[in-house]
């Protein structure tokens, strides 16, 4: 019987040529890669490869986060994300942005992505709560939402909660503190009110109490999966630990460890915070900036015209 399995071609000095790979296993190989190292490498090696990475099927999921070794200012990432928006043409289903998510991007992709199911955003700051919801609402399809580092309030929350009805999975992680000052189940109450439907919850570093895991508990009778580590409010401990312990498949405790945290779990010793989001990280609704107004605000950064990381 004659092999399925393909190979190569190989030339003289027995090395494959990778420009006559099957485009299927081209796809299959480019697929392992992120969005920047197709569309500032993976695409200059040949036509072929070329051809394979301007197909709609390669960008239905896009992530931009392994770019702090690049030598490209804000405004090239910015560019490329919203070239790989184009590039799905409509089809984007999961995407996930480290850092540079603007308003003016968000808005953008939204816009062309109606099919949108997940998204991913971490560490973008310069983006405020009310801009960041007003782009969310527009993904009615959205099943995955994560927030971390990022400025989104309770009362945000709960709009999203009313307008993404297929919501399954939300993370919404902050910064923890070793003796937060001040209590808010804000963001519990809100996921409590209008996300009946979640199978999955994280709420790293919140500040959530007894009260707002309760509501949780009593509202969201499909979890499976949540994470309160670094929520040192919460006392998980006589009816409501054997509760959530009766209820939640896989549940992750306070003191929990964080091995397997995506991001700095480092915790703060000075708790400053003065309202239930601000602590997140992020700007405020009022200082929301434009992605001019951004590029211009960072020190030293080139003009994000000048440059083309997609000439070929």
């Amino acid at each position: 019987m004659a092999s399925s399995y393909c190979t190569p071609v190989m030339n003289q000095g027995d090395n494959p040529n990778w420009a006559e790979l099957p485009p299927e296993l081209t796809s299959s190989i480019l697929h392992r890669l992120g969005a920047i190292e197709i569309l500032y490498s993976a695409q200059k090696v040949c036509r072929s490869w070329r051809r394979v990475c301007k197909d709609p099927s390669m960008w239905r999921k896009i992530e931009m986060r392994n770019h702090v070794h690049m030598i490209l200012s804000f405004g090239d990432l910015v560019n490329m994300c919203r070239h790989a928006v184009d590039l799905s043409q409509g089809g984007l289903v999961e995407i996930e942005i480290w850092h540079i998510a603007t308003y003016d991007l968000l808005k953008y992709m939204a816009h062309s992505c109606s099919k949108l199911r997940s998204l991913k955003l971490a560490m973008c700051y310069q983006i405020g709560s009310e801009g960041l919801t007003e782009v969310i609402v527009k993904l009615p399809l959205l099943e995955v939402l994560e927030v971390s580092y990022c400025s989104l309030s309770g009362e945000s929350l709960k709009v999203i909660g009313q307008s993404c009805q297929n919501l399954k999975s939300l993370g919404k992680n902050c910064e923890g503190y070793k003796s937060p000052r001040n209590e808010s189940d804000g963001v519990a109450l809100a996921i409590a009110e209008t996300m009946p439907g979640l199978t999955r919850l994280q709420l790293f570093g919140d500040r959530l109490t007894d009260v707002g895991l309760n509501a949780i508990l009593d509202s969201c009778p499909n979890l499976e999966y949540l994470d309160l580590r670094q929520c040192f409010i919460v006392n998980l401990v006589g009816d409501l630990e054997k509760r959530c312990s009766e209820r939640i498949k896989v549940l992750r405790r306070p003191n929990d460890s964080t091995h397997d945290y995506p991001f700095d779990a480092t915790l703060n010793d000075v708790d400053l915070s003065k309202d239930d989001y601000s602590y997140g990280g992020g700007v405020s609704d009022v200082d929301e900036m434009s992605e001019d107004e951004f590029y211009d605000d960072l020190s030293g950064a080139s003009d994000h015209s000048d440059f083309d990381p997609f000439d070929y």
